[in-house]
């Protein structure tokens, strides 16, 4: 208590201010009345007190989502997504409370998203805009005004939406929350489906998109044609106020304008000033020739040239198969063609392709026909299409048929076993033992 009576009078309000949060936990405090009668009355009267109990009793926000004091930016964000998707309105309709607490979790994540922010709120326990928006504007303005419940600058669904892409919570949506509620980070991106032919050719393909666009009525001047915004008489259009507090002068966004610089007296009646508002659209989405199964392609759409991603899903063919820009397909050629040689007409990517057939192929073998296949992604030049042969046996034979193989088979000398119906004679020659009748005329005619 000496120490106390010898401490400067400019310390004493601290400590009477201690001592009241020190009452108010139920401590037993037995120096009190020493502590005030050595303090002057009326040089108590004349202080003016620097209240801390308001700092004391401060919400965390690192608490209210759930995350570390050095949590990175990333986990924060996650960890505000699964709270707010939890206690939303229109998810948690049964917990009373639970619009309460998705207006905690919004404010959390509002002062812990924004660096400026954070960095005041981990150095003073408090942003600028907390501590300067009850009347802490000035010189030696008293702290104990600082309310700590706090009142986001922005709307909580407003908020949501701007983080977490245009088809966030609620939003006045005709399409009712179960699709407002199918969100991602923008940009945003969407799954089509293609058959073979349209994405070895290319196509023009109309999809139906909800996308946040420029305002259709004011056209993204965020007020009501007719009339103009003007420059905010808060930050004389600077879009940044000084706060002063105590001995700290900070520079935070403006309250009023909330930094755009103007201030709109008659807002959109579409975008609710805004500039913009979610809508439908119907894109023309020009799919380029020789895309691939899983790609994906950047596209802006709009009057905002917003940007969304299209990854692009491609059916099987029955007829080709696809090697990057190289195609394969089969083609069937008879027993003939295969012997003596020919030709063939075979579907192409574009058009129909005449395959030549050399003399003796088999099956199996490969035709390359150059610069038919696809367009190369990201080249110039096209992939080439690739024929696979195969030599289609015949299943039933006429007896003129019959007859002309069983007269080659006579004159092969070539055969590694034996023939079916073909015996040899003593001086090594081959003769067919079955019905003569068309076999003897064909002998007669090849002598």
């Amino acid at each position: 208590m000496n120490i106390l009576g010898r401490s400067p009078l400019r310390l004493m309000p601290k400590c009477l201010e201690c001592l009241n949060v020190l009452q108010s936990q139920s401590v037993n405090l037995s120096f009190k009345s020493d502590l005030l009668s050595v303090l002057p009355v009326t040089k108590i009267n004349s202080i003016k007190l620097f209240h801390t109990s308001n700092f004391l009793q401060a919400k965390n926000y690192y608490e209210t989502l759930g995350v570390a004091k050095n949590a990175s930016a990333k986990d924060i964000k996650k960890a505000y997504y699964q709270l707010a998707k939890k206690y939303h309105p229109d998810t948690n309709k049964t917990d009373p409370n639970a619009a309460k607490k998705f207006q905690e979790v919004s404010e959390a994540y509002e002062v812990l998203s924004d660096d400026t922010k954070r960095g005041q709120y981990d150095q003073f326990g408090a942003t600028s805009e907390q501590m300067g928006r009850e009347g802490m504007g000035g010189a030696g303005a008293n702290y104990g005004n600082a309310n700590w419940d706090f009142r986001s600058t922005v709307d909580p669904e407003e908020l949501f939406r701007n983080i977490f892409g245009q088809a966030g919570f609620g939003g006045g949506s005709d399409s009712g929350f179960s699709e407002g509620f199918g969100f991602s980070s923008q940009p945003q991106e969407i799954i089509m489906k293609l058959t073979f032919t349209q994405a070895a050719r290319g196509v023009n393909k109309d999809v139906v998109l909800k996308i946040m666009d420029t305002c259709t009525r004011c056209n993204g001047e965020k007020c009501e044609p007719g009339t103009k915004t003007q420059k905010c008489t808060y930050c004389n259009g600077s879009g940044m106020e000084t706060i002063s507090t105590g001995p700290f002068v900070m520079r935070s966004t403006c309250r009023h304008c909330k930094g755009s610089r103007v201030l709109i007296k008659s807002p959109c009646t579409t975008c609710d000033g805004k500039g913009q508002f979610a809508q439908r659209q119907t894109v023309t989405v020009p799919v380029p020739p020789g895309v691939e199964d899983g790609q994906t392609v950047r596209m802006a759409v709009g009057k905002s040239k917003k940007e969304i991603y299209i990854t692009f899903r491609v059916e099987k063919s029955d007829i080709f198969e696809r090697d990057g820009p190289d195609i394969h397909s089969k083609a069937d050629i008879s027993l003939s063609q295969a012997v003596l040689g020919g030709t063939i007409r075979i579907p192409g990517i574009y058009d129909d392709q005449t395959v030549l057939i050399e003399p003796g192929s088999s099956s199996h073998t490969k035709i390359r026909l150059k610069d038919k296949g696809l367009k190369k992604m990201g080249s110039l030049g096209y992939g080439d299409q690739y024929v696979h042969l195969k030599v289609r046996m015949p299943k039933k034979l006429s007896k003129q048929q019959k007859a002309l193989i069983q007269a080659y088979a006579e004159l092969e000398d070539d055969t590694p076993g034996t023939i079916h119906g073909i015996t040899y004679k003593q001086d090594g020659s081959k003769c067919c033992v079955d019905d003569p009748q068309y076999l003897d005329s064909i002998r007669s005619a090849i002598k």
